[in-house]
Parts: C-alpha cells; sequence; structure tokens
C-alpha cells in the first residue's frame, strides 16, 4: 500500500504501531446527549487524510466527513437527531435531517409531500429516519492492503402496503481518501411496488468558498421552476440570508461525474487545492438532482444523483415516470467519493 508518500508492507506498518488503529480503522461510538441521545455512529479513518461517520441509526447514511481534519460535508441545525423523533407528516424531514456527507431519500417517496394513490406521503420518505439492523463494521486484510467495510439492511414496510430491503455496503482502503457506496433493493413484497431514491450529497464550508468552482461531465441542465435562469449554476456566493434556494435538473449525456474543486482549500499548515469527484452509475440512477442554497446557516451544495425528480410520487405517477419493482426483482447502485 501507499502511506505517507511510500510503499509499505502489512508487517512494515505493524512493526511501527501498537495497534493499526494508531493510523486507521473503525471506531463505533454513540450520542449520550440532548437529541442524539441513543444514536450509534461509526468512525471511519482512512489514514490519508478522510474521516468520515456513518449513521447506523439514521439510514446507514454518512454524517460529519473531513479531510485532514477540515470538514468538507455541510450539517443541519438538527445535528444527528435520534429517528424516534421523526414526524412523517407534511414536511415534519426538516425538523430531524442531519444533513452530512449523505442522506438517502426514499424508498417509496422523494421529493415534495403530498397524495399519491390514497396514500400521505411527506418529504423525502422515510429511508433516512430508519434505523438498521445486521449492522457490521469489520476492517480486513488482503496481504498488504486493508478494507474497512461497514454493512447493514434497512426496510421499508407496511401491512397491505409495500416491502422493500435495502443492503448497504459502505466501503474505503487505507491510505485511500475515497468511498465506495453499494446498495441492493429488492421488493420483497407480492406487489409491484413504487421505488424512488435518491442520494442527497451536500457539501459544505469550507469545501465551499467564493472560489469554488463546480463542474459537471457532460450534462444538459434546466432549472425546476419554470422562468428561473440557469446562470451561475456552476459558482458558489459569501452566504445571504435571503437567498431563495434553486433547484437544477441535470441530463446526463454520459457516464455522470461531478467536481467540486476548491484552490485555497484551508489545511492547518496552509492552503492547497482540493477536488471532490462523485461517480456514479446511470444505468440505475440516471437523473441528477442539483441543490443550490448558499443561505446564511444553510450554506450547502446538495449533488443528488437519482432515479427521479423531486416533485414527489404523485408527479412522477402523473408523468408516466414513476419507478416500480416487480415482486421479487432487485436493482443495484454503486456510487463512489474521491477526495484529491
Amino acid at each position: 500500500m501507499i502511506l505517507y508518500g511510500k510503499s509499505w508492507s502489512r508487517r512494515e506498518l505493524e512493526a511501527r504501531v501498537g495497534k493499526i488503529e494508531q493510523i486507521a480503522g473503525i471506531k463505533r461510538f454513540k450520542g449520550i446527549e440532548g437529541n442524539e441521545t441513543g444514536v450509534e455512529q461509526i468512525q471511519v479513518r482512512t489514514g490519508a487524510g478522510l474521516t468520515y461517520y456513518v449513521t447506523p441509526s439514521k439510514g446507514l447514511d454518512i454524517s460529519l466527513a473531513e479531510f485532514h481534519g477540515v470538514p468538507i460535508s455541510w450539517q443541519s441545525p438538527n445535528g444527528d437527531a435520534h429517528s424516534a423523533l421523526y414526524d412523517a407528516a407534511d414536511n415534519g424531514w426538516l425538523r430531524t435531517a442531519s444533513g452530512g456527507l449523505l442522506m438517502t431519500c426514499g424508498l417509496m417517496q422523494v421529493g415534495s409531500s403530498g397524495k399519491d394513490d390514497g396514500e400521505s406521503l411527506g418529504l423525502h420518505g422515510r429511508i433516512h429516519h430508519t434505523i438498521a439492523k445486521q449492522v457490521a463494521a469489520v476492517s480486513s486484510w488482503s496481504d498488504d492492503e486493508m478494507d474497512m467495510n461497514i454493512s447493514g439492511e434497512l426496510e421499508e414496510t407496511s401491512i397491505f402496503g409495500g416491502c422493500l430491503r435495502l443492503s448497504r455496503q459502505i466501503s474505503s482502503r487505507l491510505g485511500k481518501n475515497e468511498i465506495f457506496i453499494q446498495d441492493e433493493v429488492r421488493n420483497m413484497g407480492f406487489q409491484r411496488c413504487p421505488h424512488m431514491i435518491l442520494y442527497h450529497f451536500n457539501f459544505g464550508f469550507p469545501l465551499l468558498s467564493e472560489e469554488t468552482e463546480i463542474h459537471f461531465k457532460d450534462t444538459y441542465v434546466q432549472a425546476r421552476e419554470n422562468g428561473n435562469s440557469i446562470h451561475g449554476y456552476k459558482e458558489w456566493h459569501a452566504p445571504d440570508a435571503n437567498y431563495q434556494e434553486r433547484v437544477y435538473y441535470h441530463e446526463l449525456q454520459g457516464e455522470p461525474e461531478v467536481q467540486i474543486i476548491n484552490h485555497h482549500f484551508p489545511f492547518h499548515n496552509g492552503d492547497a487545492k482540493v477536488q471532490a469527484t462523485l461517480q456514479w452509475s446511470s444505468d440505475t440512477l440516471p437523473k441528477l438532482v442539483q441543490w443550490k442554497m448558499p443561505g446564511a446557516g444553510t450554506h450547502v451544495l446538495g449533488i443528488e444523483p437519482a432515479n427521479c425528480h423531486v416533485e414527489g410520487r404523485h408527479k412522477e405517477r402523473e408523468q408516466g415516470t414513476l419507478v416500480f419493482l416487480e415482486p421479487g426483482e432487485t436493482v443495484k447502485y454503486s456510487l463512489r467519493l474521491l477526495l484529491i
């Protein structure tokens, strides 16, 4: 493996530490205060500068992410509020959504609250507020490479309703600043079931500054609201308390990639260029939603690969774009975040 600018064998590293977690590894925590009481987090340190916290208590999503001790993600004012506090009605999701590097939206509803097929649906669905089960957090060696893997399952079910299971694996490798997300959703029921999913990545200060560049590879972009200009969708701004959120839809022309580049990222010993690159498979995530919100407090860029837009399930059904899974059918999703 390559670490600290040199090539090392496993035994060479082990000879220099009492425990490999001195350099990198996995550690589990539990919150003991306020609305985070009882919330479990799993810290992953790659040893190359990337640290992030996976939250089994909230969708097996990713909360705070840091690069060399400096945050790259946006945290909401709610903190990592426990899922027991979640209100599924209307826009109650906004009171307990954590922000963080990743919030998964779905599995049967994404976007605006409303009614569909006689069912009341809240904003962005339930999966971000679902507690994972069969959670495993394992570091394992293969020759001279150490992988850190977190896996678990989440279910969204209802009597006389849908029954979807999300199996998730999040992995990183010692010495590399990458996160891989491998998901599989299966219809465990015996009726076809609507399936909507959106990966709500949230980037924040100080990765985002007035000089930050945002590059979209091979996309055609339009504003969600008719009449809104797309001017400035690749730019960032200083916080503005009066800024009104903007949402853009990107039509993918090839294999998707989004780069967020800050040429003056503030490391502790000076600034340097940092680039965050998000990639995913367009086979199952053919849409990209961009949420631009350089507000005061809510100062966040959302990059959101999805199989739908964000007007809600009723709108997808009206447009004939609602995705369904047949009984027993599975669909797989693959995403990669790289920091250099």
